[in-house]
């Protein structure tokens, strides 16, 4: 403690000066670095893959297709591409209270659509009703918007205990259970066996990751095991899916119809050879032989035109994305943790059931391949969920930058008090 020269009266220490505060833009950051903004800070890497795959899915789309129709059902996945690409952008750009806040709103109206779907609003196609006709000449597939919703409702139920470190109680996993169950139910009574198997999958991993117990995971794939003996035994699926599955084990049993159409699949795919026939020089695609190939069989194209090489790109493009959700996953909070598993576990399980029954090694449900396939609900609610892992992305780059960025500057005791 210093004197005063003059009345000789104690002066306490002077405060040292505040550091100077930033000014300019919003974008700026402390010391000089610019912080990206929330565009930026999203995972380049699973956009431009995400991307990539459904550039290569509106040109197989029109090779499929342009015998038939033109350029129509090219047209009609470009324009659902850039509705997918703007519902991405504005869930990035979402709060992320406000998405745990919408999931009820989200899961009860994609509920309300399965619902719509078995009533007389509905429309069946290759027997099964999963559509519903819109204005326009379009479509509506609720199922595949359920996923979104199921993918963010149950991380909202779940992620309060997960964020604590706690192990999940019974009755939340009970209540979890019943919130998947509903659209899990309602999409067997279209009947829908694929878009039912991606949801289950979904919840039990989802539900595990949250904590549950053992049991009900052991429990739960054990039902899961029974359900689908039922469904080769009992008259739970129509006449149509039982010959899918049934003439995946022996497709003698159907020359005419499934077997008929998996036989032209593979043979499409075992002629491509390592570089392909060519884009729209396949013979098989482009002479028709394969039924609704723009959707169920779309990789057959792909194997057929663009060979091996252009195949296992798909593969490897499909295979990234999934890893990136598992990154984006592991940086992330509970509740973004949860929905990251959600959305790989649902691509993952979606590519291969599709390139599976593409490859006779699975039986054929009519699920697409995301990102690929020809159907409008399907890539937009793919890029709905790239937009939620985005947001996932942007708000662990957020909250890494909080806890790394400068501390404030230490007060400095004095015999006179704190100065800081």
């Amino acid at each position: 403690m210093s004197r005063d020269p003059v009345g000789d009266r104690p002066v306490l220490a002077r405060p040292l000066p505040r550091p100077a505060r930033v000014v300019g833009r919003p974008g700026a950051a402390r010391g000089g670095r610019r912080v990206r903004s929330s565009w930026v800070q999203l995972d380049l890497g699973l956009l431009i893959g995400a991307l990539g795959l459904s550039v290569v899915g509106v040109v197989l789309v029109w090779s499929a297709t342009r015998a038939a129709s033109g350029g129509t059902a090219a047209l009609k996945q470009l324009v659902a591409l850039c509705v997918g690409l703007a519902c991405a952008a504005a869930v990035t750009r979402l709060d992320v209270r406000t998405v745990r806040a919408a999931a009820p709103v989200g899961y009860v109206l994609a509920v309300l659509g399965l619902a719509a779907v078995v009533s007389p609003l509905g429309s069946t196609v290759n027997g099964s009703r999963s559509w519903i006709r819109v204005p326009g000449g379009m479509s509506l597939q609720p199922s595949e918007l359920m996923k979104v919703a199921l993918a963010v409702g149950l991380a909202m139920l779940l992620a309060e205990r997960a964020e604590r470190g706690l192990r999940q109680r019974h009755r939340d996993v009970v209540l979890a259970w019943v919130a998947a169950g509903i659209p899990i139910v309602l999409v067997l009574a279209q009947p829908d066996l694929g878009s039912a198997l991606v949801l289950v999958a979904m919840a039990v991993v989802i539900i595990a990751a949250a904590g549950a117990p053992g049991l009900w995971t052991a429990a739960v794939l054990v039902a899961g095991a029974a359900a689908v003996a039922a469904a080769f035994l009992t008259p739970v699926l129509s006449g149509y899916q039982r010959n899918r599955l049934r003439a995946f084990l022996d497709p003698s049993l159907d020359p005419q119809g499934i077997g008929y159409q998996t036989r032209q699949v593979r043979i499409a795919i075992g002629s491509g050879g390592l570089g392909g026939q060519g884009l729209f020089e396949g013979r098989q695609t482009q002479g028709g032989f394969i039924p609704f190939q723009e959707t169920d069989f779309v990789f057959s194209v792909a194997g057929e035109e663009l060979g091996f090489l252009g195949a296992a790109g798909i593969v490897v493009l499909i295979a990234f994305i999934v890893v990136r959700c598992v990154v984006v996953a592991r940086r992330a909070d509970a509740f973004g943790r949860l929905v990251a598993i959600g959305v790989a576990v649902w691509m993952g399980v979606q590519a291969f059931e599709n390139i599976g029954m593409n490859l006779g090694l699975m039986p054929v449900t009519g699920l697409p391949l995301p990102f690929v396939s020809s159907g409008g609900s399907s890539l937009i609610a793919s890029w709905v969920a790239v937009g939620l892992v985005g947001n996932v992305a942007s708000g662990s780059h957020r909250d890494g930058r909080a806890r790394s960025g400068p501390m404030s500057t230490p007060a400095i005791r004095t015999r006179g008090g704190l100065h800081g």
